[in-house]
């Protein structure tokens, strides 16, 4: 087929009606590190690379659209993680981002504990088999049948979301003859939002028990009363795709306020503290996530200080990666099946996924990176907007980045940074099958969940 420049719509941001595109990059074949995974890069044929095998032969064998995940790179993400914690904190690799039995077994392997927020993240952890108690059990609706296994199970910590789950899960423990260990998730009144935080009584919001009015206060009353439960900590979680430290340092010192209110009242110094997950990564060049170690200093320091200074035994600290770790050792690979340009707007390049693989750009308005993955082109660059197969106008991949103007159908694209929240988010939508997702490492790929064929998808149909 020919790829033959086509009337593809501006070549310069400034002719958008729209404005406040960033300007094509210098080179469209380069590829930025922060975005992509340890061991991807282009051969000496210009073709994206990863593990040591070129997309051109994952392709061919595995189809599109598929997520290759560069196993090098999970494996050390993981490490960076524990090894900047060391062994005076605990690191619960947050699954809601991806989990299978395989990733399960990485993080064992790798020293890291499992954060689950359902029966089917339970039942994946345990089949995986990452030990019960180094699993924490989340979630604000857990059913009875999910705290039973739980507990059964032996689950290190559940963290109870509510006053009716406290109850709960005390009367299922006694019933098993169990002593479960729980910690209480409060809201501290701090939203985070990647470069900024609001400081702000944020309470209206489904997770946790709100620190404001007493409440969480009273949660800890009730949850200390108890025989079925042993209350080791507090929880807080305040956003998602955070850079900035400062919303951790607010949540701290609410949450070790609450501690010393603990022990002034109840002569108690609960052991832990949960500072939870949602720190950033890069998608686009322009994202600065800060490293594992950086982190990891900051948040002692942070939780040091303020004990100190409220004269409490520091407590252990524990955090949630997922995102973190995942995010960046993936990338999904698309075909090219229409390239559509409209004059003076831009070109729409169309794929064989869509929001069926990665629903973040239509529900978050999340940016994401793409490169041409099947070989290097000397074409000028066009703007251009990577939109999926489905029925639905709002299905958009990555809203708008530089493409070769000589992109054509037939051609492999590859978005960075899909590692996360995008496999376990997808849906059947249109009744598209679900891809695969394939590790990758040394010049071997190995399938480790599936993609979804026609009888799967009727299996369930009983009509």
């Amino acid at each position: 087929m020919s790829r033959s420049a086509h009337p593809a719509g501006p070549r310069h941001a400034d002719v958008l009606p729209e404005g406040h595109y960033s300007a094509p990059p210098a080179d469209l074949n380069a590829l930025d590190p922060k975005v992509w995974a340890e061991t991807v890069t282009r051969d000496a044929d210009g073709v994206l690379t990863v593990g040591g095998i070129d997309v051109k032969r994952l392709a061919e064998e595995f189809g599109t659209p598929a997520y290759f995940l560069d196993e090098r790179d999970f494996r050390a993400r993981a490490r960076a993680w524990r090894t900047a914690f060391g062994g005076d904190a605990d690191v619960f690799y947050a699954g809601k981002a991806f989990l299978s039995r395989v990733v399960v077994r990485w993080l064992d392997e790798e020293g890291l504990n499992l954060d689950v927020c359902s029966g089917g993240e339970l039942a994946t952890a345990l089949s995986g088999g990452m030990p019960a108690e180094r699993i924490a059990f989340h979630g604000n609706n857990k059913s009875v049948a999910e705290i039973r296994r739980a507990v059964e199970a032996g689950v290190g910590r559940i963290v109870l979301d509510s006053f009716q789950e406290i109850v709960r899960v005390a009367h299922i423990a006694r019933e098993l003859g169990k002593r479960q260990r729980v910690q209480i998730r409060i809201t501290v009144g701090v939203e985070a939002h990647t470069h900024e935080f609001i400081a702000t009584a944020h309470e209206d919001q489904k997770f946790g028990i709100p620190l404001a009015g007493g409440q969480a206060a009273e949660a800890v009353r009730r949850a200390l009363q108890l025989d079925g439960i042993e209350l080791i900590g507090i929880h807080s979680h305040i956003g998602s795709q955070i850079f900035d430290m400062s919303g951790f340092e607010v949540a701290a010192h609410r949450v070790v306020g609450l501690l010393r209110e603990i022990r002034d009242e109840h002569g108690v110094e609960l052991p832990e503290i949960d500072l939870g997950g949602g720190l950033g990564i890069a998608y686009t060049s322009g994202d600065d996530p800060r490293e594992p170690h950086e982190i990891a200093k900051a948040l002692t320091e942070i939780v040091t200080r303020e004990c100190e200074a409220a004269r409490l035994t520091t407590p252990r600290i524990s955090v949630e990666p997922g995102r973190a770790v995942v995010g960046p050792t993936a990338f999904t690979l698309y075909e090219v099946g229409t390239v559509k340009p409209l004059e003076g707007l831009r070109t729409y390049v169309s794929v064989d996924g869509g929001m069926s693989d990665n629903i973040r750009t239509a529900l978050y308005d999340a940016e994401y990176s793409v490169a041409l993955a099947s070989r290097v082109s000397d074409a000028e660059p066009v703007l251009c907007r990577v939109v999926g197969k489905h029925c639905e106008s709002g299905d958009i991949v990555v809203k708008d980045a530089f493409l070769p103007g000589d992109l054509a159908p037939g051609d492999l694209i590859a978005v960075p940074a899909t590692g996360a929240y995008c496999r376990s988010m997808a849906s059947n939508y249109n009744h598209v099958l679900r891809p695969p997702v394939v590790a990758v490492r040394d010049g071997e790929a190995r399938v480790i969940v599936r993609r979804e064929t026609e009888e799967d998808l009727l299996r369930l149909d009983v009509g």
